[in-house]
């Protein structure tokens, strides 16, 4: 494979150097997303800053494209590039738990699995996502939506610094006291401004929760939605809930009627008072008994990683996003129309709650734009065969855009697929001129720019 990279003056990596004629390139070109198939013609598995900053210098003085992975979960494959350099940060995944501060230093490889398994015996929690195989770098620096975003804000909401690797080499910090321009674009500006190699997360005293799906027939899903839209408008913020249309997968933990039913549902989380828990959901089980009810008592890393068996890395994947402000008679009628074609048990639509505590962080705070939204919406084709392909994608595709014309206007930029730069301006709206800025003067020629790019000014 052709590169303009002149091999003999490749530095010395204390890392894995990885190129196509290495038996593990096919391994490691891969990403989640099986149908981004992409050839990259280096990757570098990075141990340290000194790699990373290496690898950085080596893609620019060399007019490589140049792409970032940390857990590689990215919808739109950004984490690999053809004919360029990867920097890999999987082994740059440890994890060390200040429980005394309730700080965590996170490794800007690390998975959100990672991450609860060390911060759990301390009962403490990062506010993160709902799946424990997702990387909480990209995951992170997207905003990060989980099972814990009214409780306790977003993932970036609980950022307190960051080890950020620029495009010129050098490594810096960026905080609310050093580069805090910086600090406030990566904050939901995404991999657009450097490399981030690792994270200081304020953690919080959050270890077993009450939490799970209910689900519902879906002739009661007019019904549950508009129950749904008043009640999470107004709920305790210690009381987190997504809806969700699913088919059932055929599996033993679901009971056997409803294997390949679609059905309307919520997963809730609750980190209230756990004593209190049955009570508090008292008057949602009074209101429609769910014909699945599977909320209780889990440990914070089961309730993340509740999803991870069904979703297995390597099938295809297509996303589509917008967020949203209400679910009006209409909308919900658009919603119940396409549900109704979901394609398979891996596919469906899921409304992320994102009021509560994190709606009150001004929006100037962060990059992030849409703190007024009510929920980010995600609709997900997956399917395990790449024959498929265009089926799950139509679903999703069809579906959003018979929504989007109700839509708040912008995405969350964790579930775009590659939509071009008039989606991203919609994405970070008024804050997309400070954007540019920063980027101009971090990132002046655009070296990164494998992401929903932000083009320097």
């Amino acid at each position: 494979m052709e590169t303009n990279a002149p091999v003999q003056s490749m530095p010395h990596f204390h890392g894995k150097v990885i190129s196509p004629v290495d038996p593990d390139y096919e391994t490691a070109r891969k990403v989640y997303n099986g149908s981004i198939n992409k050839f990259p013609a280096l990757i570098i598995q990075c141990v340290d800053d000194e790699d990373v900053s290496k690898a950085v210098n080596y893609a620019a003085e060399h007019g490589l494209p140049l792409a970032v992975r940390g857990g590689g979960h990215n919808g739109a494959g950004l984490g690999v590039c053809d004919q360029g350099l990867v920097i890999d940060l999987s082994t740059m995944n440890t994890v060390k738990v200040n429980a005394e501060a309730r700080t965590v230093r996170v490794g800007g490889g690390c998975r959100l699995g990672d991450v609860d398994v060390a911060t759990h015996p301390f009962s403490l929690a990062v506010p993160s996502g709902i799946n424990a195989t997702t990387g909480i770098g990209g995951l992170a620096l997207g905003g990060g939506l989980g099972h814990l975003t009214r409780q306790c804000g977003l993932t970036i909401d609980n950022l307190l610094e960051a080890n950020v690797v620029l495009a010129d080499g050098r490594v810096v910090t960026a905080s609310a006291d050093e580069n805090s321009d910086l600090f406030w674009a990566i904050r939901g500006g995404g991999g657009n401004f450097g490399v981030i190699t690792s994270f200081l997360f304020r953690a919080h005293p959050i270890g077993t929760v009450y939490g799970g799906p209910m689900f519902y027939n879906m002739k009661d899903t007019t019904e549950m939605m508009n129950w749904y839209q008043d009640f999470i408008k107004q709920a305790p913020d210690n009381i987190n809930g997504f809806f969700a249309f699913h088919q059932i997968p055929p599996a033993p933990m679901f009971p056997e009627e409803h294997h390949l039913e679609i059905m309307c549902g919520v997963v809730w989380c609750y980190t209230g008072d756990l004593d209190e828990a049955e009570s508090v959901f008292e008057p949602i089980r009074a209101f429609k008994k769910p014909d699945i009810d599977m909320v209780g008592l889990l440990p914070m890393p089961v309730m993340q990683s509740l999803f991870d068996d069904l979703f297995t890395p390597g099938m295809q994947w297509y996303w589509k996003g917008d967020f949203v402000k209400e679910l009006t008679p209409e909308v919900i009628d658009i919603h119940i129309s396409n549900a109704n074609k979901i394609p398979n048990f891996f596919s469906g639509m899921h409304l992320y709650p994102v009021n509560g505590a994190a709606s009150r962080v001004p929006k100037d705070a962060t990059a992030w734009n849409y703190r007024d939204a009510t929920w980010a919406m995600v609709i997900f084709g997956v399917d395990p065969e790449a024959a498929n392909k265009d089926r799950i994608s139509n679903f999703a595709r069809n579906y959003w855009q018979e929504l989007h014309p109700f839509s708040a206007g912008g995405s969350y930029v964790n579930f775009m697929m590659e939509e071009g730069a008039e989606r991203v301006k919609a994405t970070y709206g008024d804050h997309y001129d400070r954007l540019t800025k920063i980027k101009g003067k971090y990132d002046p020629n655009n070296l990164f720019c494998t992401n929903q790019n932000i083009k320097p000014v």
